[in-house]
C-alpha cells in the first residue's frame, strides 16, 4: 500500500488497529501486512461527516444541530438586557451561522434541507426576539421583522453566497483536478445504475 510506503520513508509507522477506509465503490476488503483494515461507511474529517454515497443530508442535520447547540450556550449573552439588539444580530451572524455554515459550498441541498435551514434561521431569530415555540404566529408576521433585524441575505442566501465564490475560485485555476472534475472533463465510462 502506497500510503505504508510513503508513511515508512520518512519514519512513521502506519497503525492498522486506528486505520480505516472508506471507498464509493464496491469494496471487498484490504489487508496490509496480513492484518485487514476496517472498512466504514462514513467518517469525520476536517469537521466535516463524509459518507460512502455522497449523501449530504447526515451533514447538514449535524451542522443544524452544531449551530443549535452554539446558540442555547449563548443563551445567556442573548437574554441579557445590557447588550444592545443590533450587538445580539451581530452575535448570532459572527458565531452562530460560520458553524452551519462550514463546508456548505460542497453541499446539494434538497427542498427538505432547505426548509430546515429555513426553519432553522427562524429558531434563531425567535429566540432572540424571545418569543416561544407555543405563541400562535404564521411565519408571514416574521418576513417583515426579519427584514429589519438582517436586511442582508437570509442563511441560505449566505450559503448560495459561498458556492458561488468557491466556484468562482475553482474556474481560475489553472490545472486543477476539482475544475476538471466540476466541469465534467473526465474521460470514461461509468457502470449502469
Amino acid at each position: 500500500m502506497k500510503v505504508k510506503e510513503e508513511s515508512e520513508k520518512v519514519g512513521l509507522k502506519l497503525n492498522i488497529q486506528k486505520t480505516k477506509i472508506m471507498a464509493s465503490g464496491p469494496i471487498t476488503s484490504w489487508e496490509i501486512d496480513g492484518e485487514t483494515v476496517e472498512t466504514v461507511s462514513d467518517f469525520i474529517f476536517g469537521g466535516s461527516k463524509i459518507t460512502a454515497d455522497s449523501d449530504c443530508s447526515q451533514e447538514i442535520k449535524r451542522r443544524l444541530l452544531l449551530g443549535r447547540k452554539v446558540m442555547t450556550n449563548l443563551d445567556s449573552i442573548l437574554k441579557s438586557r445590557d447588550i444592545t439588539f443590533p450587538t445580539k444580530v451581530h452575535l448570532v451572524k459572527a458565531m452562530v451561522f460560520p458553524v452551519v455554515m462550514y463546508g456548505c459550498e460542497s453541499w446539494t441541498v434538497k427542498k427538505a434541507e432547505r426548509r430546515k435551514i429555513d426553519a432553522f434561521e427562524l429558531w434563531c431569530w425567535r429566540g432572540l426576539l424571545r418569543v416561544p415555540w407555543t405563541a400562535k404566529r404564521s411565519n408571514q408576521s416574521y418576513q417583515s421583522i426579519l427584514k429589519e433585524i438582517s436586511p442582508g441575505c437570509s442563511l441560505e442566501g449566505l450559503m448560495l453566497k459561498l458556492k458561488f465564490q468557491y466556484f468562482g475560485h475553482l474556474l481560475r485555476r489553472v490545472d486543477s483536478l476539482e475544475k476538471t472534475v466540476i466541469l465534467g472533463g473526465i474521460g470514461g465510462r461509468r457502470r449502469r445504475g
